[in-house]
């Protein structure tokens, strides 16, 4: 590759960040608005309650997606693979928005004590996660589906295929735990706000985990 190519591709790559960048904060305030409008106030969840520790945890799942989708897109130039990731990108921030929405609704502090999926009690350890090199193992906190640093550097060094390769990978096992959480979640609460974003994120990440699924074969 030549000076001026590298140039260009770089200047490229870093007015796509500075969009991301952009379009991360927009997605992020259209979702706290909605919601702060969408969590009701007869009703607010306790700081050890289920709903909280969803919000909290799946803010964290859903903020590692996106991570994980703006190296794919600065490393890969097919159009699928870019675009799925924008996809994934746009519809995570503004639910992680609508999460940090609801505990501020509610009261409740962002970050807790407890640790990650304690809400979900016996079944943290087991359901959600899938295989995952990162997945919870009973008595420890990190939370299933969850790209180890080692994969996150492998994947922020990898290009091309390699790149789509690892991404899809990983983001097949983020989407399988992902949408686990929410299907406990579901078995865990009546609160209608929770219950609709629970359903969205479950039918959602079950339909790309089987395009995803595809799109790893052709490779």
């Amino acid at each position: 590759m030549s000076t001026g190519t590298a140039s260009t591709s770089m200047t490229g790559r870093q007015g796509r960040r500075v969009l991301l960048v952009v379009a991360a904060v927009l997605l992020a305030a259209t979702g706290w608005a909605v919601g702060r409008l969408t969590a009701p106030t007869s009703w607010a969840p306790s700081e050890g309650s289920p709903e909280a520790g969803f919000a909290r945890d799946m803010q964290t799942h859903h903020l590692q997606a996106v991570q994980m989708s703006s190296l794919v897109r600065d490393h890969t130039e097919d159009p699928e693979i870019r675009q799925l990731a924008y996809d994934i990108s746009r519809t995570q921030q503004q639910q992680a928005g609508q999460m940090y929405g609801w505990l501020a609704v509610w009261g409740q502090p962002q970050a807790s004590s407890q640790p990650a999926m304690a809400w979900m009690g016996e079944d943290s350890g087991h359901e959600a996660s899938h295989g995952s090199s990162s997945a919870r193992s009973p008595g420890t906190s990190v939370m299933p589906g969850m790209a180890t640093p080692t994969q996150l550097t492998a994947l922020e060094k990898a290009e091309g295929e390699e790149a789509e390769g690892l991404y899809l990978e990983l983001m097949i096992s983020h989407h399988q735990a992902g949408s686990s959480m929410a299907t406990a979640i579901l078995e865990r609460t009546d609160n209608p706000a929770v219950t609709s974003l629970a359903q969205s994120i479950a039918t959602s990440q079950s339909s790309e985990i089987e395009y995803m699924e595809g799109l790893l074969a052709e490779r």
